[in-house]
């Protein structure tokens, strides 16, 4: 008898707002904090989709973790379940790092999205990481 199809992994993303939102040069210099609320209600679309991860394996995004920063705390969450706005008290990049190191996940299977390198080289070994672009594409 031929196994069935397996259940597509749960995968909670963490996004890199300002770094997601930075990523395109659609004006969001003028308004940080609208830019940032038109991400996050894009994001909250993303909830409960299944996905091909970029390395290839099929995934549902359980949940979505989105830090920001700076002027961007002024924008509106969308209160989705499953989408979570974390603000940072100081910089995005040590928010992340701190969450994603911080076990609040426990057994979840974790994917930042940023483009930032020195961001990428400060996350652990075990958390995978994707640019706006693969992001943005999902969008």
């Amino acid at each position: 008898m031929a196994a069935g199809p397996r259940a597509a992994t749960p995968l909670t993303l963490v996004v890199d707002v300002a770094n997601v939102v930075g990523s395109r040069p659609d004006g969001w210099w003028r308004d940080r904090a609208g830019a940032t609320t038109r991400l996050l209600t894009d994001l909250a679309g993303l909830i409960g989709r299944q996905v091909v991860a970029p390395e290839g394996a099929v995934v549902v995004l359980a949940q979505v973790v989105a830090v920001v920063e700076g002027a961007a705390r002024a924008a509106t969450d969308p209160a989705v379940p499953g989408l979570m706005v974390e603000v940072a008290p100081h910089d995005g990049d040590s928010s992340i790092v701190e969450l994603v190191g911080s076990g609040r996940y426990p057994g979840a299977d974790l994917l930042v999205v940023t483009a930032d390198r020195g961001l990428r080289a400060r996350l652990p070994d075990q958390v995978g990481f994707a640019g706006p672009r693969w992001l943005l594409d999902l969008l």
